[in-house]
């Protein structure tokens, strides 16, 4: 990116004529005559022949290389995306089963507190297993 205003700025100072500006023995360079004191155009030389030429097969090298990155970094960008909305996805899915087993939980302590003497064992067994599953599948 440097380079690409480097060369811009190169090519736009050979079109430009420089004045030297001695004011109270102090020398200043315009782009404009000076006002007061002594003014002296100078001459820019132009760039050698093979100037353009290496410029702007620099500058095409730059840009090349640009798109290169553009593309690079969009490319990553997708990436990350489509990962976050897997991830969310399985998030939501684990989420999802949780949400079921604290349920199907529940429904057996409430089984539990509604048995009878006889089934009341069966009951806490099954109301047992299915906290043991909560916690394996849901820690925390």
């Amino acid at each position: 990116m440097t380079m690409l205003a480097l060369c811009a700025l190169v090519q736009s100072a050979a079109a430009q004529t420089v004045y030297k500006c001695t004011v109270d023995g102090k020398v200043s360079y315009r782009e404009q005559p000076c006002a007061e004191g002594k003014t002296t155009p100078l001459t820019v030389p132009p760039p050698p022949p093979g100037a353009d030429k290496a410029a702007a097969a620099s500058l095409a090298r730059n840009k090349a290389r640009l798109a290169a990155v553009e593309k690079e970094r969009s490319a990553a960008a997708a990436r990350e995306e489509r990962e976050g909305e897997r991830a969310a996805r399985a998030e939501a899915t684990a989420r999802s089963k949780c949400d079921r087993l604290r349920l199907q939980q529940k429904w057996a302590q409430e089984d539990v507190a509604r048995a009878g003497r006889e089934a009341t064992e069966a009951q806490q067994i099954k109301a047992r297993r299915q906290a043991e599953a909560l916690a394996v599948q849901c820690p925390g």
